[in-house]
Order: structure tokens, then C-alpha cells, then sequence
């Protein structure tokens, strides 16, 4: 008996056509995206009480490396004990709340500069200057036991460090419910960055970043080459609370037009899109050659298309690097997951690739952080993939890819319309000066085993 896989409740769940929409608030007032009152019930209501991604495990390798997380005026220290645990605590020293450390380093303690207090990388105060009294520090201060760095929820899931503001948050998997299980078998969390590395503030409501990924409307105005292998009328949905999650079918598109070559053609051109794809061609060239007949020309038996056999090729050539493909369907050799975890987080993935998208806010502009491209597995990166980007404190800074790299040709399709442009910010990236526009990072990235 063959064991469920985590995606069937996804490959089997309703299409567009099949979804009440009565359950959905439909109309949305756009105060929601200007209103300076909205924003600061989010501000309250919904950033200091939720879970949301603060950095990535490989921001801070080491024991004693740590790295500031700021969200709207408040601030947050990331760091990696002796012990090798992450913790987050508040960043203020608890005698008058001024702020430890700004940016990322390393340290073997915080001390704070005011007035000397210093605490350990587990948050305990290790030691408080009285120099002008000769007493026990608790009758000077109190309880060192006490007066610790103010602590915050930390967990790491799907290779990033989530944060929660609220010290009595509940547990960050039973936030994600389900969709630990259904993003468990990409291994994310196995991937590592490498690529454009910029950090940015952009002109824009937070949620206008989530309303351009959470769609595919936009398809045949910005990427108008997926139109005839991408399906949206077979697209299947997934509500998990307040998490949602869509395929998006690839090779399934008006196939009764196309003949056989126009079809493996097609199925090509996806690699302008997913550059990963480059590894799977050799095999799927491979497997198309075995339905030639004596003229060159594809002739496919009952059973065979070409989406399958891009299925079978991907599974092969992925397997063969040692990528673990147990828990995934034939289906995620191809096709896109996508997946939006509430509320700022968006994550396309498929069998060797993953792009992620995260966008925040800010008092003064909104700053949107995007964090994408491929995850390619050992020995899997085509010649023209850029290479890992560190991070730098000289923000923004753009490394260079190649013109005729395909992750080159990806982040210039999406300038369609000026608002996507200015939110994606794919051509050109610049400081604009503002009052408080502290940056945050966009990465185009690629993934292999560690």
C-alpha cells in the first residue's frame, strides 16, 4: 500500500471554479494600504503579536554571533549562544533601555556603553560596575537573576529564523499547523543563498508586494512565454487558517493546440523562468529521443506526454545529485507550490527550486524584502549561477550577474507596470535617503547541501 504524501490534500483540493466566494471578504477599502490609523492598528494588533522571519541560521553561524532584527521602532538582538542555541532577546539594557548593539557582529558578551552593565549570549547579567559602592550588587541593584535581557520567542523552520514580539506567543509549529508537514519536504531549510544581496526601502504599502504573488493574473502581462504551459484553470487551492496554498500546473495548457516538438519546446522555455531546469534538459532531451521515429519527429504512444516525462527526467537527474524526493509527487517535479504564510511571507517552490519573497513594513516608507531564486542541490548549479553573496554593513549593494545568465533574464521580467517595478526594484536599486529607512536585505539565491 503506497503512503500519503504530504501534497495530496493540495493535488486534490478545489479549483478556482469550485471555491465559494461568499466565505471571502471580496472588497477591500483601500485605507487599508494609506491610512495612517490602519497602519497603526497592524502596527499593535498584528507585527507585535506574530510570528515573522528575522534572519536566516546562516546569518549567525557561530557561537557569539549576532545580528540586530528592527521592526518599526522596536529592536531585537538574534544570537548564537556557546551552547549553539539561537536566542532573541529585546535590545535594551534592562537598568535605563538603551539599546546593546546595532547591525550584526560577534561578541563573547553585550556590554551596554552607558553604563557598563553586561550580559552573557544567554541574556543572564553577568556584571554591574559600582564603583563608588562597596555592597553586594543585589542591595545596589536588586536580584541579578531578575534583571536579564527581556527574552523573545525564537524558533527556526524552513531555513530562516522566525521571531515572535510576543513573549507569550504560542509555539511557532502550531502557528504553521499544516504547513510544516506540506513544506517539509523541499528541505529549505538545507538550502543556502548565494547571489544579489541588496538591501532596500521602497515607496509602498507592505501588502502590495503580497497582492502581486498571491495572484496569477498578472501571467500574461509580465510573463507571457508561461501562458501556454502554465494551466490556471487547473490550479487546486488549500486554506490552512490563516495560510493558503495553490499549484500551478505546468505543462497542462491548451496541449490539444500544440503538437509534440511544440510541446517539449515549451517545456524548454521554462527554464527562463526557473533556471534549475537547466540540470533536468540532458535527461529529458534523453527520454524525448526514445519516441523519434525515422524521420526526427516526435510520435508519442497513449500515456506518454511530455509533461510526464519532465516529471520522470527532474525526478532522475535530482536523485542523482542526492536530493531526497521521497515525500514529494511526481506532480512537484513540475509543478509550483505556492504557499503564503501569514501574514508577509510568500514561497514558490518545486522539486530542486524555491523562491521567497518577504515583505515588511516601516513608520516612514515600507520596506520590502525579497529573498529568491533556485535551490540547486551539489554539483547542480549551472555555469553562469552567481555566487554566494555575504553580508556586508555597505548597504545597498548589488553583486553583479552575468546579461546572459537566466537568473539575469528572470529579474528583468517583472518591471510590467511601475507599481510592481518600484516594488520589486529588479533593474536598478538605489538609496533613497529616508529619515529612518532602515534597510533590509534582497537576495536571489541558490540552494545545495551543506
Amino acid at each position: 500500500m503506497t503512503s500519503k504524501l504530504p501534497s495530496e490534500c493540495i493535488e486534490r483540493g478545489p479549483r478556482i471554479k469550485d471555491i465559494d466566494f461568499a466565505q471571502f471578504r471580496m472588497h477591500v477599502s483601500t485605507d487599508r494600504y494609506h491610512c495612517p490609523a490602519f497602519h497603526a492598528r497592524e502596527r499593535e494588533r498584528l507585527w507585535m503579536r506574530i510570528w515573522q522571519v528575522a534572519a536566516r541560521p546562516d546569518d549567525i553561524p557561530q557561537p557569539g554571533d549576532w545580528t540586530e532584527y528592527r521592526i518599526f521602532d522596536q529592536s531585537f538582538i538574534l544570537v548564537r549562544g556557546k551552547d549553539n542555541v539561537i536566542r532573541g532577546f529585546v535590545n535594551a539594557c534592562r537598568h535605563r533601555g538603551f539599546a546593546l548593539c546595532e547591525g550584526h557582529g560577534k561578541s563573547a558578551r553585550f556590554t551596554c556603553l552607558y553604563h557598563n552593565w553586561s550580559y552573557g549570549l544567554d541574556g543572564k547579567l553577568l556584571a554591574v560596575p559600582k564603583p563608588d559602592y562597596d555592597g553586594p550588587v543585589e542591595d545596589f541593584v536588586g536580584s541579578k537573576d531578575q534583571l536579564g535581557l527581556r527574552q523573545v520567542p525564537v524558533e527556526c523552520f524552513a531555513g530562516f529564523i522566525f521571531l515572535n514580539p510576543d513573549p507569550d506567543a504560542r509555539p511557532l509549529k502550531e502557528y504553521l499547523g499544516e504547513f510544516a508537514d506540506l513544506m517539509a519536504p523541499y528541505h529549505l531549510d538545507e538550502m543556502v543563498p548565494v547571489g544579489i544581496n541588496v538591501i532596500e526601502a521602497v515607496d509602498c504599502n507592505w501588502k502590495i508586494v503580497m497582492d502581486a504573488f498571491q495572484e496569477a493574473y498578472h501571467l500574461q502581462g509580465i510573463h507571457p512565454d508561461l501562458v501556454s504551459t502554465l494551466d490556471e484553470t487547473n490550479q487546486r487551492y488549500g486554506f490552512f487558517g490563516d495560510h493558503s496554498v495553490s499549484s500551478g500546473p505546468f505543462g497542462d495548457a491548451n496541449l490539444e493546440n500544440y503538437g509534440p516538438e511544440d510541446q517539449a519546446q515549451a517545456m524548454r522555455r521554462l527554464m527562463d523562468n526557473f533556471p534549475g531546469i537547466a540540470l533536468v534538459l540532458p535527461r529529458f532531451d534523453e527520454l524525448l529521443d526514445q519516441y523519434r521515429n525515422s524521420n526526427g519527429e516526435l510520435a508519442f504512444p497513449a500515456g506518454v506526454t511530455t509533461r510526464r516525462l519532465f516529471q520522470q527526467a527532474t525526478r532522475e537527474s535530482l536523485e542523482a545529485k542526492g536530493l531526497d524526493l521521497a515525500q514529494l509527487s511526481d506532480a512537484q517535479m513540475i509543478d509550483s507550490h505556492f504557499y503564503v504564510v501569514f501574514p508577509n511571507i510568500f514561497i514558490s517552490a518545486r522539486a530542486g527550486e524555491a523562491l521567497v519573497i518577504i515583505s515588511y513594513p516601516h513608520p516612514d516608507v515600507t520596506l520590502i524584502a525579497a529573498i529568491g531564486g533556485c535551490s540547486i542541490w551539489p554539483g547542480c548549479l549551472p555555469s553562469s549561477a552567481p555566487q554566494r553573496a555575504s553580508r556586508e554593513k555597505s548597504w545597498p549593494r548589488v553583486t553583479t550577474i552575468p546579461t546572459s545568465s537566466p537568473w539575469n533574464r528572470i529579474m528583468r521580467q517583472c518591471p510590467g507596470n511601475s507599481a510592481v517595478s518600484r516594488t520589486m526594484g529588479w533593474a536598478i536599486w538605489r538609496s533613497r535617503g529616508r529619515k529612518y529607512a532602515w534597510p533590509i536585505f534582497i537576495r536571489w539565491w541558490t540552494a545545495g547541501w551543506r
